[in-house]
């Protein structure tokens, strides 16, 4: 078990929160693999079984989820005190069918730098007297002073490759480590379900070892439908360390391939025997929407309608912005990637022109670049295509390499400080510093990159570097073989640490079980580090 960060453990009233958002979600326990999603109980009073969620906090709002088991009314309420003595109400939306039962509500006027505690009430629409049992949470909204500091933690790849909730090992284990380390807030770097994999009910492991799985009827197939797409967002919710975790850690989500499924592009013809839906346009439609109903992002970005854009800026206070990236629904076809012009590249002329003016407007100590994918790492589609930015090529910039460089040259002209690239996807950890020395581009400052995950899914080796930007593996954590499961093979998340003294950033790469394997200190008010 992990311990706390000296001086970061959750307070009592804090822990007595936790107890009581269990204990109202205490319907979803893993009593066994054949678990399933409930039935909606059509009498009584409304209920809220699946937790709650926080997302996208700043320092004067927020975002609350929740599910309901029928048609009602969303109001939460919020407080400075888990008495909930003074309470402030806020009206949220009739959640009904056509989000799946989920709604969203927005919080505004919250203090800075405060522990929020709310509540969330389902009411039936028709008799506004009629309410089921409130679901409590917390969380802490972003400072607004510098000296107050931030910590947050992040990762991603979760329920992959055929490894879903294990009721054996605890389920989702790696989730209560983090919660216990009480951050700020998590980025979930992509990768958040898995809905092309399928979970069979157990699993023979190298060693004879049973591996076993809660099942559900959505996660017997690849996802196509909506309902499908919806009921993969739901199989994370059974776990109870994800709704411990999320009643007390707001989340920053972005998407990447297996939201949809391995390896997407935009205008994608599939030819996979399992999918009778060939269109991949149409699959990422009905992925988006199930994604904006079931993750607390701004209905300006994932609409329900399957519209809107997901890349953004959440500003946490004076000392940090994260920039939220979509490497995926705007960039070209997977290719062999020499291509000598290339302005699509993996980011898309109109998210690379967002990116350069909101960085440049960035008055943060710190600007976190939130990648679903590496830069340096090469990630084949194939035997001749490469799904990220790298294709192994060690000269000049081509193919999506050149969007990069064009990224790259911005920050060091510009003079943009402070910039360090988080990211998962490759299912190992690992640091990799990247100077113009070292790299057949030279025009960039030095810049680091940290990779983390998977959270809950197979261990993969580590992948080759690509030279173009000089990267210089300085820590790698993989197993030797692919797909190790979570019983074979620790789960890493990684951790940020920004002192509000002295503004320094402390990376830390972490595994299941508490050990720190990695750490580096990068110091305020550099173009290169």
């Amino acid at each position: 078990m992990s311990q706390p960060v000296p001086g970061t453990s959750p307070t009592p009233a804090r822990r007595s929160v936790l107890r009581g958002s269990l204990a109202a979600s205490a319907a979803l326990t893993l009593g066994g693999t054949g678990l399933a999603a409930p039935a909606f109980a059509l009498s009584g009073r409304p209920r809220a079984a699946w937790g709650v969620q926080t997302g996208d906090v700043t320092s004067s709002s927020g975002l609350v989820w929740v599910r309901s088991d029928r048609p009602t009314r969303m109001t939460v309420e919020t407080s400075a005190s888990e008495s909930f003595r003074r309470v402030r109400r806020h009206h949220g939306p009739l959640v009904g069918a056509g989000t799946d039962f989920t709604g969203t509500t927005a919080l505004r006027g919250l203090p800075a730098g405060e522990q929020i505690h709310y509540r969330v009430t389902l009411a039936d629409p028709d008799d506004p007297r009629r309410t089921g049992e409130p679901v409590v949470g917390t969380f802490r909204t972003a400072p607004d002073r510098r000296r107050d500091g931030v910590r947050f933690l992040w990762s991603g790849d979760i329920a992959g490759q055929g490894w879903g909730i294990n009721p054996d090992i605890g389920g989702f284990r790696a989730y209560e480590e983090m919660r216990r380390l009480d951050p700020d807030f998590f980025l979930c770097s992509g990768d958040s379900i898995y809905a092309d994999g399928v979970v069979e009910p157990s699993v023979t492991l190298p060693d004879g070892r049973i591996w076993r799985n809660v099942t559900t009827p959505e996660k017997s197939k690849v996802a196509e439908t909506l309902a499908e797409y919806r009921g993969n967002f739901r199989y994370n919710l059974l776990d109870h360390n994800v709704r411990a975790f999320h009643a007390q850690v707001p989340s920053v989500v972005q998407w990447d391939d297996h939201e949809v499924r391995n390896n997407w592009y935009p205008g994608q013809i599939l030819d996979d025997a399992r999918y009778t839906e060939k269109n991949v346009d149409v699959l990422a439609a009905r992925a988006l929407r199930a994604f904006g109903e079931y993750t607390p992002v701004s209905t300006s970005h994932a609409r329900a309608g399957g519209h809107g854009r997901m890349h953004r800026v959440v500003r946490y206070g004076p000392l940090l912005d994260v920039f939220v990236l979509d490497m995926r629904s705007y960039r070209n076809a997977n290719s062999p990637g020499r291509q000598a012009d290339d302005t699509t590249g993996i980011l898309g002329a109109e998210q690379l022109a967002w990116l350069k003016k909101e960085l440049a407007a960035s008055t943060a100590v710190w600007k976190v670049l939130a990648a679903d994918m590496p830069l340096g790492l090469v990630v084949p589609d194939g035997a001749a295509n490469f799904e990220a930015v790298a294709q192994g090529d060690p000269g000049a910039p081509l193919g999506r390499e050149l969007q990069i460089a064009e990224l790259l040259r911005f920050v060091k002209h510009r003079r943009i400080t402070g910039t360090l690239w988080l990211t998962a996807d490759v299912h190992y950890t690992s640091a990799q510093h990247y100077a113009p020395e070292r790299a057949a581009f030279k025009d960039f400052a030095p810049f680091w990159e940290f990779v983390s995950g998977p959270l809950a899914a197979g261990g993969f080796p580590a992948n080759a570097l690509d030279a173009t930007f000089g990267p210089e593996r300085v820590f790698v954590r993989a197993p030797e073989r692919a797909n190790l499961s979570p019983m074979e093979s620790p789960q890493y998340f990684g951790e940020v640490d920004i002192d509000g003294h002295s503004g320094e950033l402390t990376v830390r790469l972490r595994a299941e079980g508490g050990a720190v394997l990695f750490s580096k200190v990068l110091r305020p008010g550099r173009v290169g580090q």
